[in-house]
């Protein structure tokens, strides 16, 4: 009696110790059908020339074996893989998820895998993970840029990856890029609260090196000088984005003999800081936001907001990945999409001083 069925007391099957943690293969597929590996492989690849029952057979043996075809020697014939990838800055931040969802759904439109990752906003990080994925012959990468050097990703584009950078652009390359109106929103935002009366206006943002901190900020300072309003050193505060950083620059700009009446939040997570903020400040303080946050029609006052179209940003980029990957694009462009001003009462309390 075999070792197997000895010990387990059941008849010993013919798979067991030699396949398991192995996947079925066409030959094992055959075999269950009594069919020739030629008729398993016409059967799988959708090819003409098997009888309907047949290729009944052949189904019902897939099905029992849980077999799945290997497309390895496929992608080496075509040089394809049918996946792409998308870097991003961090999985975790609500402004990705809708992107991602966006980006997945075009790739699986044309039939493509998507394969995520994180550079946690560090340049180093970004480029290990990039060239990972290029190791694995993805066919495209969507990328939201944590450095500003991208000269490694050249052999890369040369050897026919195709690559699209998101809400910020590239460095030191030519390459495509989706980016929403960062400058117009910020202007478009900070001008709402001078048009409400605010004069003294305070603005909170990401590091000065990122690309949309840098131009919301540009935002800020024209529409303050559009209207001819001085800006202090002390309204303007930039560095990471961990609460604690963002809770002193909020709370020094409120304190003194001079405070802001006004806050512009440079990016959805300043914004949630702010409100826990202001939420423990003795007066009213009015409050624009960068990016749209989940409850923000729920707070009282709602939370006024600059919105970016985040899933518009994932189809539009990844809809022009694939266009390069069939050959309809070939000179690189920048495309900028509008935002738009959503008033929910923050962004128009009057200035109390």
């Amino acid at each position: 009696m075999p070792e197997t069925a000895r010990r387990t007391g059941r008849p010993a099957d013919r798979h067991a110790g030699t396949r398991y943690g192995n996947r079925p293969t066409m030959k094992d597929v055959a075999a269950r059908a009594g069919v020739g590996l030629k008729t398993v492989s016409r059967v799988v690849n959708g090819e003409p020339g098997v009888t309907p029952d047949t290729e009944r057979r052949v189904q019902e043996a897939i099905e029992a074996l849980g077999f799945r075809r290997n497309d390895s020697a496929r992608v080496l014939r075509k040089g394809r893989t049918a996946s792409i990838g998308l870097v991003l800055e961090d999985l975790a931040d609500p402004f990705y998820g809708p992107l991602s969802r966006a980006v997945e759904e075009v790739a699986r439109a044309h039939g493509a895998l998507l394969i995520n990752g994180s550079s946690a906003e560090d340049p180093d990080r970004e480029q290990e993970l990039v060239l990972a994925l290029c190791a694995r012959r993805v066919d495209g990468l969507v990328i939201i840029p944590a450095g500003d050097d991208h000269r490694y990703l050249e052999p890369e584009m040369k050897a026919g990856v195709a690559t699209v950078f998101v809400d910020r652009p590239a460095g030191r390359i030519d390459a495509d890029v989706v980016l929403s109106d960062s400058f117009g929103g910020a202007r478009d935002g900070v001008a709402h609260l001078i048009a409400h009366g605010h004069r003294r206006i305070g603005f909170i943002g990401d590091m000065p090196r990122i690309h949309t901190a840098a131009e919301r900020l540009r935002g800020y300072r024209a529409a303050m000088e559009g209207a001819g309003i001085p800006v202090e050193d002390s309204w303007m505060s930039l560095g990471v984005t961990d609460p604690e950083r963002v809770r002193r620059a909020a709370e020094a700009m409120l304190e003194g003999p001079a405070p802001v009446t006004a806050i512009f939040a440079g990016n959805n997570r300043v914004t949630v800081t702010v409100i826990r903020v202001l939420a423990a400040h003795s007066r009213p303080v009015a409050l624009v936001g960068f990016d749209d946050i989940e409850l923000a029609d729920l707070l009282q006052p709602g939370v006024t907001v600059v919105a970016q179209d985040a899933a518009a940003l994932g189809s539009t980029a990844a809809e022009r990945l694939f266009r390069q990957l069939d050959g309809t694009l070939i000179t690189p462009e920048r495309i900028e999409l509008p935002t738009r001003l959503i008033t929910r009462g923050s962004g128009e309390l009057p200035p109390v001083d």
